[in-house]
């Protein structure tokens, strides 16, 4: 017969262990709780002969009850410590980014690291002990685990500066666009092949402003070969901007083109001049 325990006082924790351990699709495993001095116990017994794989049943269970119940406190915890300077707002925006990259990764090989470092951290530990210390175990015995969390949090701070300084930037625009007067009534935008070309309404082309000294913009994010089609927008402030997605193909560039120039912009794909330009690229 083998035994194992795991002390841990989190009534959720003890309820989702319970649970989980009562339905183990493996014969001759018996689940019991109990109250000693410190530590509620969630006792697992197996009485057959199939070690590896009552362990490996035990490992797997207690690897996505960590994952599930201490991973958003860890988070939490790097995250005040490391960068105690941002707000509480600013905070929680890390601790989604942070999330959100979890769940992107969900499916993906890094995820699967953070559980195979968990899975043999207690997989080695169960071969010398037979109890755990839940607590204890997560915060001295997953270092490899929580370093990986670290370096996530420090992606997810970057991530939100960028964000931040994005929508500063933006803002910032936003405000020279209302505060100053139109210099022409409408600019049509061709946009392929994430490409820009500018004319006006009668279909002669629009020079792009390519002096960088006269920008009316100044940040370190980058629009690629766009650069000058926004600088010349922002120099003419058009009235209105009508953006032909000529390969139905709208990315960063057009989205930031409708939160600077809001209501000013209007999306076509299928006007006489989409058609003209989707000839071309046929061509």
């Amino acid at each position: 017969m083998k035994t194992l325990c795991i002390k841990v006082n989190n009534k959720k924790v003890i309820d989702y262990l319970l649970d989980s351990y009562t339905h183990i699709d493996l014969e001759y495993v018996y689940v019991s709780n109990n109250t000693f001095k410190n530590y509620e116990n969630v006792i697992v017994h197996y009485k057959g002969t199939n070690i590896e794989v009552f362990y490996d049943y035990f490992c797997n269970i207690l690897t996505d009850c960590i994952m599930f119940f201490y991973e958003d406190k860890i988070l939490k915890h790097l995250i005040n410590y490391n960068y105690f300077y941002f707000n509480d707002i600013e905070k929680r925006q890390i601790l989604n980014i942070c999330n959100n990259s979890l769940e992107l990764n969900s499916q993906n090989e890094e995820l699967m690291l953070y559980k195979n470092e968990i899975y043999n951290s207690i997989y080695k530990y169960i071969q010398e002990n037979k109890s755990i210390v839940l607590d204890g175990f997560v915060n001295f015995r997953l270092k490899e685990y929580i370093s990986n969390l670290d370096n996530l949090v420090d992606d997810a701070v970057n991530k939100f500066l960028i964000e931040r300084e994005y929508t500063e930037f933006i803002e910032i625009l936003k405000l020279y666009v209302n505060s100053c007067e139109s210099q022409i009534s409408t600019v049509h935008l061709i946009y392929m092949n994430s490409e820009t070309i500018l004319i006006d309404d009668n279909k002669n082309i629009i020079s792009t402003d390519d002096n960088i000294f006269k920008a009316k913009y100044l940040s370190d994010i980058s629009f690629s070969s766009n650069d000058y089609a926004l600088n010349t927008l922002l120099n003419l402030i058009p009235d209105k901007i009508i953006i032909h997605l000529v390969d139905n193909y709208s990315d960063e560039f057009i989205k930031t083109l409708k939160l600077i120039f809001e209501d000013r912009v209007f999306i076509c794909t299928e006007c006489n001049i989409c058609k003209l330009y989707k000839l071309n690229l046929t061509i």
